[in-house]
C-alpha cells in the first residue's frame, strides 16, 4: 500500500482541524457566548388576567421588571470576561494540539533517522562479517574475529529490527494525533531533521501576559464581577406594575391601576449565592497564582532544554566528524591487516552512539524550540 507524504504543516494543520482535543474547548467557547447573550437580554414583561365576582369584575396588568444599571453591568461584564477567558483557553488548546503534532512529527523523524542508521550498520556489520571470513580462510584472522563479527552483526541487524517497529510506532501515533484512523502506517514524513526553529532566540521573552495567565486574569476578572453583581442582587426583584380593571356597571370603562412591586428579604438575604461568589472569586485569585507560577516555571524550563540540546547539537557535529574518521580509519586498517577486530568494533560503536546521540539532540532541540513558541504566545502573538 502507497504511503501517503505528509509535511509537518500538514500534520499541524490535521491536528487543529480534527483532531479530537478541541472539542471540549469549543463547546466552553459556546457556552461562553450563550451566557454572554443572556447577560445582555432583557427581562419579559409578565402579562396576568383574572375574574372576581365583586366589581369590577376583570383586571389585567401587566408587570415590568427594573434592568438596573449597576446591576445589568456586572452581569454583562462577568459574562464578558468568561467569553474572552474561553477564547483564550481556546487559542491555547488549539496551539497545544499544534504542539503535540509538531512534536509526534519530530520523534516520527528521529525514529526514521534513527531506523535507517540501523539499518547502515546492519549493511555495515554484515560487510565486516563476510571480510573477517575471507581474512580467516586466507589465514590472516582467526576464529574468534569471525565469532565477533557474527555476534556483532546479529546484534546489528536486533537492533535494526527494534528501531524500525519504533518507526512504524510513531507513525502510528502521529496518525492518532491527525485524527486519522487506520490499523496500519499510511502516511510517510517528508520534511528533514534540520536545524530546529526558534533556535535565534526570538521566542525567549513573551511580550506580555501568556495566554494562560490572560486567561486566568479574565477569569479572576469574571469572578470579582460576579461577586458584585451578587452583593447588589438583594433588590433586584423591582417591578413596574400597571394594568386595568373593568367591566363595573356603576362606573363603565377602563379603570387603570399603577403599582410597584417590592421584594421583602426577610427569608433569604442571597447569603448562599453571596459566599458562592466569593469563593469562587478567592478560587479565581489562585488559579491566578497558580498559572503565573507554573507559566515561568514552563518557560524558564523549556528555554533552558532547548539551549542545552541547540549547545549539544554543536558539540555532536565536531564529535561524529572525528568519530566518523576514526572508525573509517580503523577499517582500513584491519582490512591491511594492521589493526584487530576490536578496535574496528570499538571505533564503529563510538560512530554509531555518536550520530544517534546527534539524532536524538536534534529531536529535542526540535521540541523544546517548539514548546517554548507555544509557552511564550501572548493574546496578540497570533498563532504558532
Amino acid at each position: 500500500m502507497a504511503q501517503r507524504p505528509v509535511t509537518r504543516g500538514d500534520a499541524v494543520a490535521a491536528a487543529v482541524t480534527v483532531g479530537p482535543r478541541l472539542a471540549v474547548a469549543q463547546a466552553d467557547t459556546a457556552v461562553a457566548l450563550a451566557a454572554l447573550i443572556t447577560a445582555r437580554a432583557l427581562p419579559n414583561p409578565a402579562l396576568a388576567a383574572s375574574y372576581t365576582k365583586d366589581p369590577p369584575p376583570y383586571h389585567s396588568t401587566l408587570e415590568i421588571p427594573f434592568d438596573f444599571p449597576w446591576l445589568r453591568g456586572p452581569r454583562i461584564g462577568s459574562a464578558q470576561a468568561a467569553r474572552v477567558a474561553a477564547e483564550y483557553h481556546y487559542t491555547f488548546q488549539r496551539a497545544a494540539a499544534a504542539l503535540d503534532a509538531d512534536t509526534t512529527y519530530t520523534r516520527a523523524l528521529a525514529a526514521r533517522a534513527h531506523a535507517q542508521l540501523s539499518r547502515r550498520n546492519a549493511q555495515d556489520a554484515d560487510s565486516l562479517r563476510r571480510m573477517a571470513l575471507v581474512r580467516r580462510d586466507a589465514g590472516d584472522a582467526s576464529d574468534l574475529d569471525v565469532e565477533l563479527a557474527t555476534v556483532n552483526a546479529g546484534q546489528q541487524a536486533n537492533t535494526a529490527a527494534a528501531d524500525s517497529l519504533t518507526y512504524v510506532s510513531t507513525l502510528l501515533d502521529l496518525q492518532t494525533v491527525m485524527g486519522l484512523v487506520a490499523n496500519e502506517a499510511e502516511i510517510v514524513p517528508t520534511d528533514s531533521l534540520g536545524a530546529p526553529a526558534g533556535a535565534d532566540g526570538s521566542a525567549d521573552a513573551p511580550a506580555g501576559a501568556t495566554l494562560e495567565v490572560a486567561a486566568a486574569e479574565q477569569t479572576l476578572n469574571s469572578a470579582r464581577l460576579g461577586a458584585t453583581l451578587q452583593r447588589r442582587s438583594l433588590w433586584s426583584g423591582l417591578s413596574l406594575i400597571a394594568g386595568f380593571d373593568w367591566g363595573d356597571p356603576t362606573n363603565p370603562g377602563l379603570l387603570p391601576s399603577l403599582g410597584v412591586a417590592v421584594p421583602l428579604p426577610i427569608l433569604s438575604r442571597n447569603r448562599g449565592a453571596i459566599m458562592q461568589a466569593e469563593a469562587e472569586l478567592q478560587r479565581a485569585r489562585a488559579e491566578l497564582a497558580l498559572a503565573r507560577a507554573e507559566g515561568a516555571a514552563r518557560i524558564a524550563r523549556a528555554r533552558r532544554e532547548r539551549a542545552i540540546a541547540i549547545a549539544k547539537v554543536g558539540r555532536d557535529r565536531v564529535l561524529l566528524a572525528s568519530a566518523d574518521r576514526v572508525a573509517t580509519m580503523s577499517l582500513t586498517a584491519y582490512r591491511e591487516g594492521e589493526s584487530s577486530l576490536p578496535n574496528v568494533l570499538e571505533a564503529q560503536r563510538n560512530a554509531r552512539d555518536g550520530l544517534g546521540q546527534y539524532i536524538d539532540d536534534l529531536a529535542d532541540a526540535w521540541v523544546a524550540s517548539a514548546a517554548l513558541r507555544v509557552y511564550t504566545l501572548t493574546p496578540t502573538s497570533g498563532r504558532p
